[in-house]
């Protein structure tokens, strides 16, 4: 890692790692879904659904009455009640993976922790105070410890959708989310270096893939969950545009160079598959950040999201070959993707302690 010289007592696991529940946040902001914020809470019920077969769904709700609105919508989309948990926490959105509590093992331990990172909207958008105590709130529900997360003397701030991890010690992220100098500066004084140092003290990671840019119409600025993802300690799948004229085409292009003959932290040479993308979607003439990569890994199940595209069933496919263990089911998000993201930006995995 350049040098970079920190210990770390902690350890992320990868997504497929047997988990001890999926936390979900039911949606409430309607301005994150103008004019088609109805079907929204239908979508969250049957990704609620579909990973419940594997494991406990924690949700958060806003209130007791929130509550039972929620649990009426479960159960009429045929749920099970008994594999759902439900939380009363205030937020201010829905993306559980950015402002829902990041979870870490600890060594030597072998037992689960969160990571306090800061949230601050993606360093966009005012409304997050309520958001940046989620972490807070989960650890002391859970009987957890809450870590604080600085570096250098700074609390850091730091989304799920940047990072992916292969539980092996190395992480993917991107430049454009995490070291451009200009646009939704996360932590204004940091340096690569800082974020490799940070990352190996709080996560374990020996070894940063660094990505380019991510897709258009990303409001997070470059999150890799929107394009490239690990599938096993060694493999990613790798969102590819196959068309020149389209605005994605240059940079998934830049970064599939990127990958060429990267070793990873143990020295193994990096897998690179591709997935396509599916034709661009707009709202009002804004492109929308749709892509097969914001999949995510449950213990029984992978949901993906699809978009009434040819490309639907080429992205189940090559997910199911990945996943043979695993059912894989498509999500319909459309609708789901004017909120500028979809199925991973909305969950968060919580592991089970490493087992010996």
């Amino acid at each position: 890692m350049n040098g970079v010289n920190e210990t770390s007592l902690f350890r992320m696991p990868a997504e497929w790692e047997h988990h001890d529940a999926t936390w979900l946040c039911w949606p409430t902001n309607r301005n994150d879904w103008p004019g088609k914020f109805e079907p929204i809470p239908w979508v969250f019920a049957e990704m609620a659904k579909k990973l419940s077969e594997g494991e406990i769904v924690r949700i958060i709700v806003q209130s007791v009455e929130h509550e039972k609105k929620v649990r009426l919508i479960l159960k009429q989309q045929g749920a099970d009640l008994l594999r759902m948990e439900f939380f009363r926490f205030p937020t201010n959105r829905g993306w559980t993976r950015d402002m829902g509590p990041i979870f870490t093992q600890r060594k030597p331990e072998n037992d689960i922790a969160v990571l306090r990172f800061r949230f601050r909207a993606w360093s966009k958008y005012s409304d997050w105070k309520k958001d940046d105590r989620v972490h807070v709130r989960a650890a002391k529900a859970l009987k957890l410890p809450c870590v604080p997360v600085k570096y250098k003397g700074e609390d850091v701030e730091l989304e799920g959708g940047s990072i992916d991890v292969n539980g092996n010690e190395t992480v993917l992220t991107t430049e454009e989310c995490l070291l451009h100098p200009d646009i939704q500066v996360r932590n204004p004084e940091f340096t690569r270096e800082d974020y490799e140092g940070m990352l190996k003290r709080y996560l374990g990671i020996e070894k940063v893939v660094w990505l380019g840019n991510g897709i258009a119409g990303d409001d997070t600025h470059g999150h890799v969950d929107d394009l490239c993802r690990f599938v096993n300690t060694s493999t990613v799948v790798l969102a590819e545009e196959s068309n020149p004229a389209d605005v994605n085409y240059k940079p998934l292009q830049e970064n599939k160079e990127r990958l060429q003959g990267i070793r990873l932290a143990h020295g193994e040479k990096l897998a690179v598959i591709s997935l396509p993308m599916p034709a661009p979607l707009y709202f009002n003439g804004q492109r929308l950040p749709a892509s097969y990569a914001n999949f995510y890994i449950g213990n029984a199940v992978v949901i993906v999201p699809t978009f009434n595209d040819s490309n639907d069933r080429t992205a189940l496919g090559i997910l199911s070959e990945l996943f043979p263990d695993k059912k894989v089911i498509g999500i319909h998000a459309v609708d789901l993707v004017l909120g500028q993201g979809t199925l991973h930006c909305l969950t968060q995995q919580q592991p089970s302690p490493r087992i010996q």
